[in-house]
């Protein structure tokens, strides 16, 4: 009688779903905080838990490591000419699922229809300078870019370029579905054209995913059925110190972005700057960020995050000479102003995600917001409403980042289009100061239409036992599988 394979025995232990998430085997129960549409995610409008998924299983030119270092994946290797606007990408040997080689032509294509589809997203915005992609020879292809864009490598990693061939991505994972969520296995390297590794096969363990709401998820992990959880968020943040098994196990990624409300209607009262400013002068962060006890979590009024590669400084925090009450005042004498002109005041709605932390976050903004004499309605995230939180982790560390998410181009109901103007210039500058000065001028424009009010940067967090391996906090606040499915040497 044949011997089961590797990953039938995973499936068997993932249907069997009881006892510690630890197995015998060495599988690696792991849950990622969502839902099970996670699993079906096509195109380039992923959640967390999606992006997580294509990642490990559709590779791109390249990929990221454990620490969110750029490394390898259908390109072995690459270079970039001296004026930093062209990259040269040298595909590995290898063949796709179901024996097709991995072809230059077809590598150029799906790069092409994936950049086709992000045109109108920020992400889109953040590749804009890429001018043309030519296949050189039938392993070597090259990326043209209109100016120098630093990050492109960065960018090129993102699961939303991943490159599929004939709707089937190559890994490095292989994922098959079960009951409870699926099973994902490292594909030996010699099947993807990699040099064989000769302890690959004793290393090597699956992944047993499960995908669950938060407080579910969290559940689990303090039962035991699983080891890791991924994608933890603000909203959910409270559950993370619900007894000492979870909190003593909880990490925190160095992540930087947009954490704040966005303006959704431009209309009646908000339809002036001034007014949109006296909310973003109302917010006490000290005291919403405070709620939450999070060691070296700050607020920050500013739409680039201070400490972003390249800032030149002249841009600080906002009223840095006024006090919290002091900037209430002034808010207050906005919000009677518009009411003494015969205006109505608008009971705000605010859409925002469930969970506790969400709770938190708006009870905050509900009492910062009474005290200058404004009224609120939470609705749900989807809904539409006057203001939205928005909770975005920066894809890299730039300030064209930031200030892709709020330009006009990305369709954001209120913006600055001479923000934007400065924007492309800067894209198109050559010389580095130069180019930072002009992202400093595109950032003081759009900070004065106050369309984005900024409260902090992101929070991301994860549960992950002591004795797990191939886990580490990083920038981008996500976690490729591959590393953790890795045995160390």
């Amino acid at each position: 009688m044949p011997r089961p394979s590797r990953l039938a025995l995973a499936i068997a232990l993932a249907a069997s779903a009881s006892g510690c998430g630890w197995r015998g085997d060495g599988t690696l129960q792991l849950g990622l905080v969502g839902d099970s549409d996670a699993f079906k995610a096509q195109g380039v409008r992923l959640s967390p838990a999606g992006q997580t998924l294509r990642a490990a299983t559709v590779e791109g030119l390249v990929g990221f490591d454990a620490e969110g270092r750029v490394v390898p994946g259908l390109a072995d290797r690459w270079i970039v000419t001296d004026d930093g606007q062209s990259y040269i990408f040298r595909l590995r040997d290898g063949t796709w699922p179901g024996g097709a080689r991995i072809d230059a032509e077809d590598v150029a294509a799906s790069l092409r229809r994936a950049l086709a589809a992000l045109r109108g997203s920020p992400l889109g915005l953040d590749l804009a300078s890429i001018d043309e992609i030519r296949v050189m020879t039938d392993r070597v292809i090259e990326v043209d870019l209109q100016s120098p864009l630093p990050d492109l490598l960065t960018l090129l990693a993102q699961p939303e370029l991943g490159l599929p061939h004939a709707r089937q991505g190559g890994g490095p994972m292989a994922m098959q579905r079960t009951p409870q969520g699926a099973v994902l296995s490292l594909i030996p390297p010699g099947k993807r054209g990699l040099p064989a590794q000769e302890d690959f096969a004793r290393r090597a363990r699956s992944v047993i995913v499960e995908v669950a709401p938060a407080e579910k998820a969290v559940a689990r992990f303090n039962d035991g059925y699983i080891d890791v959880l991924l994608g933890g968020r603000i909203d959910s943040l409270p559950l993370a110190g619900v007894g000492g098994l979870v909190r003593g196990n909880v990490q925190i990624d160095p992540v930087s972005g947009l954490f704040g409300l966005m303006v959704e209607n431009a209309q009646g009262y908000l339809g002036e700057a001034a007014n949109r400013e006296a909310l973003a002068m109302a917010i006490d962060r000290d005291a919403l960020l405070g709620a939450f006890n999070v060691s070296g979590w700050s607020g920050t009024t500013r739409i680039v995050a201070p400490e972003t590669p390249g800032d030149l400084g002249t841009i600080g925090e906002r009223w840095a000479g006024m006090g919290i009450e002091q900037r209430r005042a002034a808010a207050a004498e906005r919000v009677a102003r518009w009411k003494a002109a015969g205006n109505p005041l608008p009971v705000l709605r605010i859409a925002i995600g469930g969970g506790p932390g969400s709770q938190v976050v708006f009870d905050r903004l509900r009492a910062d917001f009474a005290a200058i004499g404004l009224q609120v309605q939470r609705v749900d995230e989807t809904a539409p409403a006057d203001l939205r939180l928005i909770d975005s982790v920066a894809r890299y560390g730039r300030a064209t980042w930031f200030l892709n998410q709020l330009a006009c181009a990305a369709r954001r109901p209120v913006c600055s289009p001479a923000g934007d103007a400065r924007l492309d210039d800067a894209r198109a500058a050559k010389d580095p100061q130069q180019r930072a000065a002009l992202l400093a001028e595109a950032e003081a424009e759009i900070t004065a239409v106050n369309g984005y009010i900024p409260i902090a940067r992101p929070l991301r967090w994860s549960l992950v036992r002591s004795r797990v391996t191939g886990f580490a906090p990083n920038p981008w606040g996500w976690h490729p599988l591959p590393p953790l499915a890795l045995l160390p040497k």
